[in-house]
């Protein structure tokens, strides 16, 4: 996930410093917000389906909850840092604050494999977690969800025990959950299709029509899946994805230059976003290495995986022909990149806006849970596309008012918002 000399957190804090300083906040909002207000660390011991015990290190960090409640996943992977946590929390509260939804910023993790755990044994993992942290955090606390390799069995496992511990049905204490246990349709599509509503007005606003683009995707997880979805419902084309391979522990690219169906992938892809390689080559991709979805000639570059994928040493392989990045991972661009993306033009829609889509239709299954009555999947997608439509605008109108990078400019909107609502309070 991550290497030795990549730190998340010192990015996150590098990329706050810069807009801080452009706004010119004062020295202890400064310090207030730049580290996450609370941080757990816990052991999680599990019985193992062959009678030993294992002890699994698990994080849970609130950034802010000035505006709202903390909100933000819990991944689990092998690679997992609280650095890494501690970032996405801070990107988090962001982004709560771009689409200017009612919440403050959280994230959580677990040092595991899921590869290598029975269900029972995640199950244990899951419980584990909610027994450890249960005191600190709740539908008006702080409100996990799904992230890398969790899924909504996973919540619905951290929901029960979280119930039994209170004696209370508490629907709204976690999202990202099945339909029938409190989830909301629209969901499973909302972070891939988010980005895809905010690359249509990007494209609407260079003057770019959408059907004649073609673009490449990094990843082929939820976001990636139904942001090729959407992306091709438009008319547009998708030449390449990437996708990680457990076996060979590196990444392929898989293109096809006639243009990809997400159905078709789907159909050799297991639940963890992997893609069958071989029966790939048999349906006619072209097997190219696993960086080589940022060389293709295509107009639109989605970085859809993890952290510190465009870096200084990736950055200069972008051909010449891309218009648009659109970051549906967190955090895939360095500083270091940023400043040649921005010497290149090319329109950028950072990451806590061009993902935003998962948390606010997180956002609105919590008060669909809340208020006990559930939305229709067309409701939801409608909601959701005017929330990312007008959150992509305030940012592209202040960018070209203040001739700022987009990123900076979702930054201000979002620092100025968090900044405001600690000084109400007092806090500083």
């Amino acid at each position: 996930m991550v290497n030795e000399a990549f730190n998340p957190f010192k990015m996150a804090q590098q990329q706050f410093d810069a807009v801080a300083e452009k706004l010119g906040l004062d020295q202890a909002t400064r310090e207030f917000l730049r580290n996450p207000d609370r941080e757990y660390h816990f052991n999680i011991p599990i019985r193992m389906d062959d009678g030993t015990y294992k002890v699994f290190r698990g994080f849970r960090c609130q950034h802010s909850d000035a505006r709202g409640p903390a909100k933000g996943g819990i991944r689990f992977h092998p690679q997992e840092t609280i650095d890494t946590v501690k970032a996405l929390s801070m990107w988090m509260t962001w982004k709560t604050a771009v689409v200017d939804i009612p919440l403050g910023g959280g994230k959580g993790g677990v040092i595991c494999d899921p590869h290598n755990l029975s269900m029972r044994e995640q199950e244990a993992i899951c419980r584990g977690w909610v027994r450890q942290i249960a005191r600190n955090v709740g539908p008006l606390q702080d409100v996990p969800a799904p992230d890398v390799m969790t899924t909504g069995q996973h919540m619905v496992w951290m929901l029960d025990e979280y119930e039994r511990i209170t004696g209370m049905k508490s629907p709204g204490f976690i999202t990202g959950k099945p339909l029938g246990m409190g989830g909301s349709l629209g969901r499973t599509e909302a972070t891939g299709y988010g980005a895809i509503y905010c690359t249509r007005e990007a494209l609407k606003e260079l003057g770019i029509d959408i059907t004649k683009t073609t673009a490449s995707f990094q990843g082929f997880g939820n976001v990636s899946q139904y942001a090729v979805d959407l992306y091709t419902q438009y008319g547009g084309k998708a030449i390449a994805v990437s996708c990680w391979d457990n076996k060979e522990q590196k990444s392929y690219t898989y293109r096809k230059l006639d243009g990809i169906k997400k159905t078709d992938l789907m159909a050799i892809t297991n639940r963890f976003g992997e893609i069958d390689r071989q029966k790939a080559q048999d349906m006619g991709f072209d097997i190219l290495p696993g960086d080589a979805w940022i060389e293709q000639d295509v107009d639109i570059l989605v970085p859809a995986a993890i952290e510190n994928q465009v870096n200084a040493a990736t950055v200069n392989k972008i051909h010449s022909s891309v218009k648009l990045i659109v970051e549906g991972a967190n955090g895939p661009t360095t500083p270091e990149a940023d400043e040649v993306i921005k010497a290149k033009g090319i329109l950028m829609i950072p990451d806590f806006l061009a993902n935003a889509g998962g948390v606010t239709c997180s956002y609105f299954e919590q008060v669909q849970c809340n208020m006990n009555y559930y939305w229709t999947k067309e409701e939801v997608l409608t909601k959701l596309d005017e929330k990312m439509t007008a959150a992509y605008h305030a940012v592209s109108e202040l960018a070209r008012s203040k001739k700022v990078y987009m990123r900076d400019a979702a930054y201000m909107i979002s620092i100025s918002r968090v900044a405001e609502a600690v000084k109400m309070r007092g806090w500083v």
